[in-house]
């Protein structure tokens, strides 16, 4: 059976999804797992864990998201995003590989170049530039999707990834991709031209600067022959649900379900993870609740 490139986007318009954040916290109280299966009985599709290994109150994100999948029967697990500078990409898409043919598909790479330089290099990783660190992520993409590629073996060239006849295995199943972390403007061609998914956060790309963010996506995804409706673009969204705000997500339920549907129908975001500030298990709660349907309501196709 030949297996699906790992560019190749879904040829049917992509449902909106609801994920929750779940921090990785190991501190006494804190019971991620536990968490998580919260998220999956109220309904939400995914799950996402953020991954800074160099975080001393944090588990190893791969490692809870391993277990989390164990535990869990539907949720799909997503790191927001992988540490690439501490993670070797052919190890993480062997990785990634393995979880998704173990769980039926229930995850999706998300993959950033890395930041908090310092604290990596105290771990032993490199230490990169902007520049240095685009350059190595556009590098570990195709190693990843080279590992991913279900020929015999690979070559990849680079200058900090590479493989020399690298034997890839298990071949992944045809839903999983990355899903990038990208902002800047070459780091969002890059994920128009080859990743399947986007997934910015509030807090570093604001409402106001999302449409022109978006368009850079789509353009690109266009230039190398996509369908830019085909693309998982997830926003994660940090803020309280409480009382009538005119502030974006820091309003009421039905302010955030009118909010999120209009980031639908305008931009074509197709999935949101909500980050609560605080209170979290009240605010996910309130979230799944109240926040999604009214959403489903006011999309009754479920669609962008």
């Amino acid at each position: 059976m030949q297996t699906p490139s790992p560019t190749d986007l879904p040829d049917e318009p992509l449902p909106i999804l609801f994920g929750a954040n779940i921090n990785p916290l190991w501190t006494e109280g804190a019971d991620p797992v536990g968490r998580a299966l919260d998220a999956e009985d109220a309904g939400f599709d995914f799950v996402t864990i953020q991954d800074h290994p160099y975080q001393q109150r944090f588990h190893d994100t791969w490692t809870l998201l391993t277990f989390i999948a164990a535990r869990t029967e539907r949720l799909t697990v997503v790191p927001t995003v992988a540490c690439l500078p501490l993670r070797p990409p052919a190890m993480l898409a062997k990785a990634a590989s393995s979880l998704d043919k173990l769980t039926g598909g229930r995850v999706q790479l998300g993959l950033g170049a890395g930041a908090f330089w310092t604290a990596v290099a105290a771990m032993g990783g490199p230490e990169r530039s902007p520049r240095e660190a685009a350059d190595a992520l556009t590098e570990a993409v195709d190693v990843i999707h080279a590992m991913w590629s279900g020929q015999r073996s690979v070559k990849v060239p680079g200058e900090y990834y590479r493989l020399d006849g690298s034997k890839p295995g298990p071949p992944p199943s045809g839903d999983l991709g990355i899903w990038t972390g990208a902002y800047g403007p070459r780091m969002l061609r890059l994920t128009g031209a080859k990743a399947r998914g986007w997934m910015p956060s509030l807090g570093f790309l604001p409402m106001d600067e999302l449409p022109a963010a978006v368009a850079r996506l789509d353009a690109a995804a266009r230039e190398a022959g996509r369908d830019p409706s085909r693309l998982r673009k997830v926003y994660n969204l940090n803020g309280m649900i409480g009382a009538g705000s005119g502030t974006p997500f820091a309003g009421s339920a039905a302010q955030w379900a009118d909010q999120i549907a209009g980031l639908v129908s305008e931009q074509g975001m197709n999935g949101f993870a909500y980050w609560p500030d605080d209170d979290h298990d009240r605010q996910l709660a309130i979230f799944a609740d109240e926040v999604v349907p009214r959403v489903r309501e006011l999309l009754p196709s479920g669609r962008p």
